[in-house]
């Protein structure tokens, strides 16, 4: 399995590119605005769209990207998300008065996208890949997902405050690369909290929660642009002061976009 980060920035900026990713060439992750880094071809091989939840950020490309290879569509885009996004995107998005309804668009028997309502614990097999639904908190209905490959399961968090539910089920699987959020610094705890996202001393008592035994590379992703550079600090700063607990530490690294890895 190979994942390309398009993009894991939680805002824009010049090279800052919200939340997508590509798995395999035919799933999409999220559909921010890193999806406009495709071409026309790589977007027209996508089969399959999972959103974590209905925030701008992480579906901004999606109507733009459909609009974009509507003529080489044979069959519609599938997109998978918990029903309270699906309800959201129709309402607000897919509407005829933001956006034309593609999922009636050019007619109701053959429309550019379709909708599959996903719920947390749902396993899905989408083109030989095996997706685990992953439960998150954030201000809307959210979630995270866990693909597994064949050196253990990517795992992405999506947008999420505390989270005792995701490190139990993590916690039971083989973990090969964990994703996860930290949108603000320390200074903006009280926003962060308020806005169910996590800052870096939030962070810190999220990952106490990884059972002892296991080791794997954790990316940051969805910093804002402003405070990236002051948010990697502070975690930097924590993993070096280790509060984990005796001999415990973290392979903590900042995600970018243009990465890929092979799982």
């Amino acid at each position: 399995m190979r994942v390309r980060v398009l993009g894991c920035s939680g805002a824009i900026a010049r090279d800052c590119r919200t939340t997508s990713f590509l798995v395999d060439g035919d799933l999409l992750v999220d559909a921010g605005t890193g999806v406009g880094d495709l071409t026309l071809e790589e977007m027209a091989g996508i089969g399959h769209v999972l959103l974590t939840h209905s925030h701008l950020d992480h579906v901004a490309a999606l109507p733009l990207m459909i609009d974009s290879i509507a003529s080489q569509l044979t069959r519609p885009v599938c997109v998978h998300a918990l029903p309270g996004t699906i309800a959201a995107l129709k309402e607000h998005v897919f509407n005829n008065v933001i956006w034309p309804d593609f999922s009636r668009i050019p007619t109701p028997e053959r429309p550019f996208i379709t909708f599959s309502e996903v719920r947390f614990g749902q396993v899905l097999e989408l083109g030989g890949k095996r997706i685990e639904v992953m439960p998150a908190v954030h201000t809307v209905p959210a979630c995270g997902y866990a693909i597994a490959g064949g050196g253990g399961h990517w795992v992405f968090t999506g947008d999420t405050e505390r989270n005792p539910a995701f490190w139990q089920r993590l916690n039971a699987m083989d973990v090969a690369a964990l994703v996860i959020e930290t949108a603000f610094s320390n200074r903006e705890q009280d926003l962060a909290r308020r806005s169910l996202h996590l800052s870096p001393h939030a962070l810190a008592q999220e990952l106490d929660c990884i059972d002892r035994s296991k080791s794997f590379p954790i990316f940051i992703t969805h910093t804002k642009p402003a405070e990236t550079d002051l948010i990697m600090a502070e975690i930097q700063k924590f993993d070096r002061t280790q509060p984990f607990g005796p001999n415990v530490t973290h392979d903590i690294r900042y995600l970018r976009a243009g990465q890929e890895f092979e799982l």
